[in-house]
């Protein structure tokens, strides 16, 4: 134990509010109750805040659309501080996607306001008898009925409408468009009409409770347990955040690293097909923000800006369908909308976007979801008098209908494209109509985020293992690959690899429980730095050893949940495409994953991890180390 581990811990933490309401949309009623500080520090915020929640208060095997599903609403102890790039918030669900932990996490004005208002922490249970929005406005709480106004309405009307009747402008909402009222299984939440909590289906668990929206509007301050340090602390990673670490980002947002993924192969053509363009100078972030951005956007306590809105000009055809359109533009849309669907056009890209922001799914699951059907109309797996129009790759008016008529679940598109690929595999096997599974590219049933799998050995393991299903965001494995720490191409030094992404892994478990921007990773000095801005703000004893430890268990109990659930080993697993369809040109030519390789570097992963390397469940051992001792009666230890 390190001298802060050995000092008591105050009454009150600084920074949080300490305040949990329990909202029970079945009767309407709304409870508060008080957040110990030694909750707060065990679990520290977001992600750790949920996974405790739904280990706890969730009944197992429970269907995720039903009222029986947990909705937790959480944030960390920095909004509203000075602290960059700290106005975020996570939600957190059993996914309708994967079954398994489900989360989503989102920038903008949300945060800063709840805490405004008063707020860390919201859970929601039941279903309320009719559409309602919840209200928390400073010391007041309520639930106001929706169904003559907001409901059936898209977020970006239901943001503005609710702005209106307020009055103010300020008041911060988050909120689901029609794909989540009809509990679409991709369906996402919207807020400052340009950010998504996009992953993992949580815009349809609003949905089935009949929770269309959440609004904050607040006055109150927050503290800071030591402000003197905590401000200079603070000021100096802000200049850092304005310097290189984070210069990509804004100067051309996400979209900066187009050109890096199409040079070593891993940009996602026609729906993982291929891993190059033909022509990068004409899809890389320089294009995009010559051409069509027309403003860059910071969220709440960020001085980054990474947001670039862009608009279709109005020389181009869909400009002359649909009029005025703007959109964010990120790295995850420019392959999802455009280089999975082969539509290297900026605008065809940017209405997809606008489709999927405004009716609400996520923009990453649409795009591949909409690739996969492009593929399969090429395959004649679908036909054009299933949809009424044409599909082939590159389309770009024909792309636009069938996002729209996928995300409303509209016509064919809807009916069998509607809940994401898995499902839409799963309809068309049932229509007899192919080799569907091939052209689906999820793993847990979420889809790939904008990197191709062919030639990046260690990131297969890194998507594969993820809690949430495939993302690149849990252990940032792609950078193994991509900055050539370890032979890509090989399966070799499986303990080396696992140990590099277990400790990115824990750390950015602990970014999303802070939560802060993962942009600005590069700002801080070590983890030592990340545990001392907690201390300062929090007045909590918080140690590097204690906090590497709090990330290594909040990661083990959304496992735990994911095992509880009914996962197995073969639930790490990418996509059959990897390991049966290999490029035809570029870097990675003639390479497919190896199911042999792969498996090692797996066992070898869960190994390191202190699992089982055989089933890959955390040893009775490793759980009591980390203090989960709770959860061995439910794994059968």
């Amino acid at each position: 134990m390190t001298e802060s581990e050995d000092k008591s811990i105050p009454e009150i933490a600084k920074g949080y509010t300490q305040i949990r309401l329990d909202v029970d949309l079945t009767n309407g009623t709304i409870t508060e109750s008080e957040v110990s500080s030694e909750f707060c520090r065990n679990w520290i915020g977001g992600y750790g805040f949920a996974a405790k929640i739904l280990w706890d208060e969730m009944k197992p095997g429970i269907d995720p659309l039903s009222p029986d599903n947990i909705f937790v609403y959480a944030m960390g102890p920095f909004p509203t501080t000075i602290l960059p790039t700290s106005s975020k918030y996570g939600v957190f669900a059993k996914s309708p996607q994967t079954g398994m932990f489900g989360m989503a996490i989102s920038s903008g004005s949300i945060a800063a306001q709840a805490r405004r208002a008063g707020v860390n922490l919201i859970v929601f249970k039941g279903k309320s008898p009719e559409p309602v929005y919840l209200v928390v406005d400073d010391d007041l709480r309520y639930l106001v009925p929706c169904k003559d106004s907001v409901w059936g309405k898209d977020s970006w009307t239901t943001e503005d409408m609710i702005k209106q009747e307020f009055g103010d402008p300020r008041l911060a909402v988050l909120a689901i468009g029609q794909a989540g009222e009809r509990m679409s299984r991709m369906a996402c939440i919207t807020n400052d009409r340009n950010r998504q909590a996009g992953r993992t289906g949580m815009g349809a668990v609003m949905g089935s409770k009949n929770l269309k929206a959440i609004c904050f509007r607040g006055t109150k301050g927050a503290q800071v347990a030591h402000p003197e340090e905590f401000y200079k602390v603070a000021k100096k990673l802000i200049k850092k955040a304005n310097d290189s670490p984070t210069s990509k980002y804004r100067d051309l947002g996400t979209p900066a690293g187009l050109r890096i993924y199409h040079e070593l192969g891993m940009m996602p053509v026609r729906n993982h097909s291929e891993g190059t363009v033909d022509d990068i100078d004409k899809f890389d972030g320089n294009y995009l923000n010559k051409n069509f951005v027309v403003k860059k956007v910071g969220c709440s306590q960020c001085p980054v800006a990474c947001d670039h809105l862009a608009a279709i000009p109005k020389d181009h055809v869909l400009y002359k369908e649909y009029g005025e359109t703007y959109a964010s533009v990120d790295v995850e849309t420019c392959y999802s909308f455009g280089t999975a669907t082969g539509s290297f056009d900026f605008p065809t890209v940017i209405k997809c976007i606008e489709i999927s922001d405004r009716i609400g799914i996520d923009g990453i699951s649409g795009g591949v979801t909409a690739a996969m059907a492009c593929e399969c109309y090429e395959k004649g797996l679908i036909t054009k008098e299933d949809l009424g129009y044409e599909l082939p790759f590159g389309s770009i008016s024909n792309l636009v209908r069938f996002t729209r008529e996928m995300a409303m679940g509209e016509g064919f598109a809807g009916e069998i494209f509607g809940d994401g690929t898995k499902m839409a595999a799963k309809r068309l096997n049932e229509m007899e109509r192919g080799d569907a599974d091939l052209y689906a590219i999820h793993i847990k049933g979420l889809e790939l985020p904008a990197f191709d799998l062919h030639g990046m050995s260690s990131f297969a393991v890194g998507e594969s293992v993820s809690i949430r299903g495939a993302c690149h965001l849990r252990n940032g494995a792609y950078g193994l690959d991509r900055d050539g720490k370890f032979d890509r191409f090989g399966y070799d030094q499986g303990e080396a690899r696992a140990k590099k992404m277990i400790g990115t892994e824990d750390i950015y478990t602990i970014v999303d429980s802070f939560i802060i921007c993962k942009f600005t990773r590069g700002i801080y000095d070590g983890n030592a730095e990340m545990a001392k801005v907690y201390e300062l703000v929090t007045g909590l004893p918080f140690s590097e050893e204690f906090m590497v430890k709090r990330g290594e268990a909040i990661t083990n109990l959304s496992k735990c949940f994911n095992i509880r659930e009914g996962w197995t080993r073969a639930d790490d697993h990418p996509p059959r495409k990897f390991f049966e369809v290999a490029h035809t040109r570029g870097p990675n030519k003639g390479v497919t994953l190896q199911e042999e390789g792969f498996q090692e570097l797996l066992s070898a992963y869960y190994k390191v991890r202190g699992w089982d390397p055989e089933t890959g469940i955390p040893t009775k051992e490793k759980l009591k180390e980390l203090g989960l001792d709770f959860v061995i009666p439910d794994l059968g230890l």
